[in-house]
């Protein structure tokens, strides 16, 4: 008992520290997607406040983070925009058909939980999730290089002089620091000691540079403080509960609901890998989606997990849902009290501890691998790769998916076999091996010879397996040919399931099937499948 109670002790200590961490790295992350999306900076902070809190408690992963994310910010750029336009001038009717939207996003992520289409991201090959890690890494570095511009007379420019030198020492040195802490003192979240180290050095030196309230000054926002979430009463007096409000926030909440799942399982599963446990993608898809609603309520704007900050938390020793908990828990006390303690944190700091998620999410065995799968799979890893960083998650991963599965279609196609003898009684036989379905029906059709067949024919399935309405009606035009023939044709060692279909499909289908059963090797066959 002494000893559970110790090794849980422990793992609270790993859980509150690295949850600090996170916290730390979720600010210019959630002030940066809000200024991103065309909203307030607390709206961003509220976002990660609530959907990282009630994940965690609720969620299908311990461990892993959530919180407001640029790919939905992408989205709702046009979205915030367009809602403005179509209200009085200054009104910012665009922030609350935002928040309708998340609402609606939430109710569809949660009818997806209620489904259960969570299980479907077991179908997401691993070189889709390989392409998907490296767009990701990539897409982190390059939204931190924004970090090295400050503002000139307005304008975002690029640094240079003493201000980049400095802004790059104090990266490096924040690496460098990881680095070592982790190499020698694996116990300590290296994250935060880092970012306490070069905050303090930053500070007590006077260096002039770039930090978390320059930032946020920079995007036109008034600064981290502010008070508890309210809920937003007016979203139901300036949205107008109409089907042209619907037509407009629909498309907008299938898109954000798609993206977030789809970002959010998948970086599920990478958890699940980093850790050797097994989250639930269901309970997750229920959980995001009813933080998404909450958030929507309560000025949020929406959101949902984080590769990079669950990283840093898994990398840090977090691994239950404490974690969790304290990230969102002291979010919101940077908020409420220590706003001007968290606005002095150099941006520096949380850059290099960024780029050090970039180094350990990017796939570095995909360059060796390149060259050891096959050929599909490697341009599988490379288009998602390019896609993520081009378009979005969402458009990438479908687009992986979509060509795996006509990949894997064409090959089974090819694997369509018939072997072909004369019995004794002048019957000939089909024995057919493979699977029978659209992809696979012009070369099957091939192998048939209906005019120089002999009057009886047998089509053999104990090998094959009729997978889809394709193959049925395949069979029914190879049926009909031969009849119109006026040859004799029987279909033997159809499965149950096969036969259930084609007795469905066609009474001419039923006429032709063979069901008794002379060779021991059917009744072996249907004992595996029963298994």
């Amino acid at each position: 008992m002494k000893d559970w109670i110790t090794k849980q002790s422990a793992n609270a200590k790993s859980d509150i520290l690295s949850g600090l961490t996170v916290a730390l790295a979720l600010v210019p992350e959630a002030v940066a997607f809000a200024f991103v999306a065309g909203v307030d900076p607390l709206v961003g902070l509220y976002a990660a406040f609530m959907i990282g809190l009630i994940t965690s408690i609720f969620g299908g992963r311990p461990g892993m983070i959530s919180g407001a994310t640029g790919a939905l910010a992408v989205v709702m750029v046009s979205l915030v925009a367009e809602g403005n336009a179509m209200g009085p001038a200054g009104e910012q009717t665009g922030l609350y058909y935002l928040f309708a939207t998340v609402i609606l996003m939430g109710i569809i992520q949660m009818l997806a939980g209620v489904l259960k289409l969570g299980k479907f991201v077991r179908l997401i090959p691993h070189s889709v999730m390989m392409g998907f890690v490296n767009g990701l890494a990539i897409v982190i570095f390059l939204s931190q290089l924004g970090m090295f511009k400050e503002s000139v007379g307005g304008e975002m420019v690029w640094m240079t002089g003493t201000k980049l030198f400095t802004m790059i020492s104090l990266v490096a040195l924040t690496m460098f620091m990881m680095f070592g802490i982790s190499k020698y003192f694996k116990k300590i979240p290296e994250a935060l000691i880092a970012i306490l180290v070069v905050s303090g050095i930053a500070i007590f030196a006077k260096l002039d540079v770039a930090t978390v309230g320059s930032f946020i000054a920079d995007g036109g926002g008034k600064g981290l403080e502010g008070g508890l979430p309210v809920f937003q009463a007016e979203i139901f007096s300036k949205v107008p509960f109409t089907l042209e409000t619907l037509y407009f926030i629909l498309p907008y909440a299938l898109i954000l609901a798609a993206i977030g799942l789809i970002e959010s399982l998948m970086t599920l599963n990478l958890v699940d890998e980093l850790t050797e446990t097994r989250g639930n993608s269901n309970r997750e898809c229920l959980a995001q989606g009813g933080a998404n609603i909450i958030t929507g309520l309560f000025g949020g704007m929406g959101g949902c997990a984080m590769i990079g900050q669950s990283i840093i938390n898994i990398k840090g020793g977090g691994r239950g849902r404490l974690s969790g908990i304290v990230a969102a828990l002291a979010l919101l006390s940077f908020i409420l009290f220590g706003s001007s303690l968290i606005e002095q944190v150099p941006i520096a700091a949380l850059v290099g501890v960024m780029f050090m998620v970039v180094i350990g999410t990017f796939a570095w065995s995909s360059f060796r691998v390149l060259k050891k799968v096959p050929m599909t799979d490697a341009f599988v890893i490379i288009l998602v790769s390019a896609l993520t960083v081009m378009f979005d998650l969402a458009i990438a991963v479908i687009a992986g998916v979509i060509f795996s599965a006509l990949v894997f279609a064409w090959e089974n196609a090819k694997r369509i076999r018939a072997k072909k003898f004369v019995k004794e009684d002048g019957t000939k036989v089909y024995e057919i091996w493979g699977p029978l379905f659209f992809g696979s029906i012009k070369p099957f059709n091939e192998k048939f010879d209906v005019a120089g067949d002999p009057q009886n024919v047998e089509i053999d399935f104990m090998e094959a397996r009729i997978s889809d309405h394709s193959a049925l009606e395949a069979l029914y035009m190879l049926v009909q040919k031969y009849q119109e023939a006026g040859k004799t044709v029987k279909l033997k060692h159809l499965s149950e399931d096969c036969k259930i279909l084609m007795k469905k499909a066609s009474p001419k289908l039923e006429a032709v099937i063979q069901e008794a059963v002379d060779d021991p090797r059917y009744f072996v066959m249907e004992d595996v499948k029963t298994v």
